[in-house]
């Protein structure tokens, strides 16, 4: 079975084929970095992920290029506060660290780029000026806007028609635009002080001039308009048409709208082939959203679950369906990671024990293994349905621990299969730390604080205080490490 995806733009499932060869061009909308990152926020990358480890196993070569909002009125709105900075830059890059931070402790893999803003402008002004230049866009007062009017296909991902569409951008700019639906490419000067107040946080003094980072263009000082960045970004790290584009379901319109309109305009090619949109992450029927106020930041959360708990709620339920999150949900989701963890330890542990055999065949497990990897594979190619993929995982738990249950002597060859089916489909596909917990930290930590406890016992028995050495092998033991005294010194292994 080939893969298939839900293609946002035709509102069709279409069987996925990259432009080019084996090739796939990946953009994935990236955070606007004006607070920590929430669940839900989470949610898009952790999907995101998924994607990007499922096309890697398939043998396509993944080029995935995810960007930082580092410009925006949101990041503005925090200047002056006394721990992120007096720039719209110093406050941007706290918490692009912060974003990063939480990438890597939900175990994302890495981009092959994230392009911030900031240091594509250039790229940005020559795209603008494209667009002037074929009669997209115009200037007005020191901005340019895009004349949605001009593009015959404006409309056509969010399926809208340009005459019922409301007005787009703040109040200020509905006397300078020729159509109340034309938006920004490029704004005049600095964040206007009522577009900063909305944002502002309560403790903050309020603004009373604009503010926010400004760059000279052919147009006079001023800033990006916040759907021309993704254009001129992707267009710079991938290519003018990329394969996959991935976002929050939120985003369809106006924002990825009118990077279609812009980017297609400018080159007179597809923008995005497949559009792959992610449901939204609730709590209590509303979305999670940091405007909102019903979020739960991704550190915290790491904090109190874990990520392996993270990652099996998410996995329990089909990027493109809404998801809500909740003490029932991650109660579930600990249980279900439990039982993975806890099947995997068993059938790694029974293969390396003296109980499995080389002549034992055991016919339904084997036939139970080979049945989770084709109903997996099946699962993940039919629009990356983690949960049906999830749920032939299950399977596998169940399958091993029946096998472990009803025999005493096991079939190693179907425990060697089943435990390399859980490192391939748990770990590198679902990115779940089967093995270790996520909570044990570094294997060479652990040696070395054993070395280190070692080391304290043999000082004890060359000072004759046996009973204290022994009591310090006796811990060891209770902690799971085997103690093993020779003529060349103790030696150590982990059961």
């Amino acid at each position: 079975m080939t893969l298939s995806v839900t293609n946002t733009l035709t509102g069709e499932r279409e069987e996925f084929e990259p432009r080019t060869g084996d090739d796939v061009l990946l953009y994935v909308c990236g955070l606007t970095v004006s607070d920590d990152a929430h669940l839900g926020h989470a949610r898009l990358w952790m999907h995101a992920d998924v994607m990007h480890r499922w096309l890697d196993h398939e043998g396509y070569d993944v080029h995935h290029v995810e960007n930082f909002t580092d410009v925006n009125e949101k990041i503005a709105a925090r200047i002056g506060d006394d721990e992120l900075g007096d720039t719209e830059s110093e406050v941007a890059e706290r918490f692009t660290g912060n974003v990063i931070r939480d990438m890597r402790g939900l175990n994302l893999k890495r981009a092959e780029v994230y392009p911030r803003v900031s240091e594509h402008v250039p790229q940005i002004i020559d795209l603008v000026e494209t667009l002037m230049e074929k009669g997209y866009a115009y200037e007005s007062n020191g901005s340019v806007y895009f004349d949605v009017s001009a593009f015959d296909d404006y409309g056509k991902l969010s399926n809208q028609k340009v005459e019922e569409m409301e007005s787009q951008g703040p109040a200020d700019e509905r006397s300078e635009k020729r159509n109340p639906a034309d938006f920004a490419l490029w704004k005049a000067g600095a964040v206007a002080p009522d577009d900063v107040a909305e944002h502002r946080p309560d403790g903050l003094d309020p603004v009373s001039e604009p503010c926010g980072d400004t760059w000279e263009s052919p147009w006079g000082e001023g800033r990006p308009g916040w759907h021309i960045e993704c254009s001129a970004m992707s267009m710079t790290h991938l290519d003018d048409t990329i394969d996959i584009h991935v976002g929050g379901r939120d985003l369809v319109f106006p924002h990825h709208e009118n990077e279609v309109a812009q980017s297609e305009a400018a080159t007179g090619q597809t923008f995005a082939r497949y559009w792959l949109h992610v449901g939204l992450l609730q709590t209590e029927g509303d979305k999670m959203s940091s405007s909102l106020g019903n979020f739960f930041y991704v550190n915290d959360a790491l904090a109190e679950f874990g990520v392996d708990v993270i990652r099996t709620f998410y996995l329990s339920t089909a990027y493109g369906s809404e998801q809500t999150f909740g003490e029932d949900e991650m109660a579930e989701a600990r249980e279900r990671w439990e039982r993975l963890e806890r099947a995997y330890e068993a059938a790694r542990d029974a293969i390396d024990g003296v109980n499995a055999y080389a002549t034992v065949e055991d016919d339904e497990f084997r036939e139970a293994v080979e049945t989770v990897r084709t109903d997996f594979r099946a699962a993940m190619n039919d629009d990356f349905n983690v949960r049906e993929a999830m749920a032939a995982l299950l399977e596998l738990v169940r399958a091993v621990n029946r096998h472990l249950d009803e025999r005493e002597r096991y079939d190693y060859r179907a425990l060697r299969e089943a435990v390399e089916t859980f490192d391939e489909l748990g770990g590198d596909v679902f990115g779940l730390s089967l093995g270790d917990s996520g909570e044990g930290g570094d294997v060479s930590v652990a040696e070395d604080l054993v070395e280190l406890v070692l080391s304290v016992r043999e000082a004890e028995r060359e000072a004759g205080n046996y009973e204290r050495a022994d009591e310090l092998r006796d811990e060891l033991t209770a902690l799971g490490v085997e103690v093993q005294d020779s003529d060349d010194g103790p030696a150590f292994r982990f059961e």
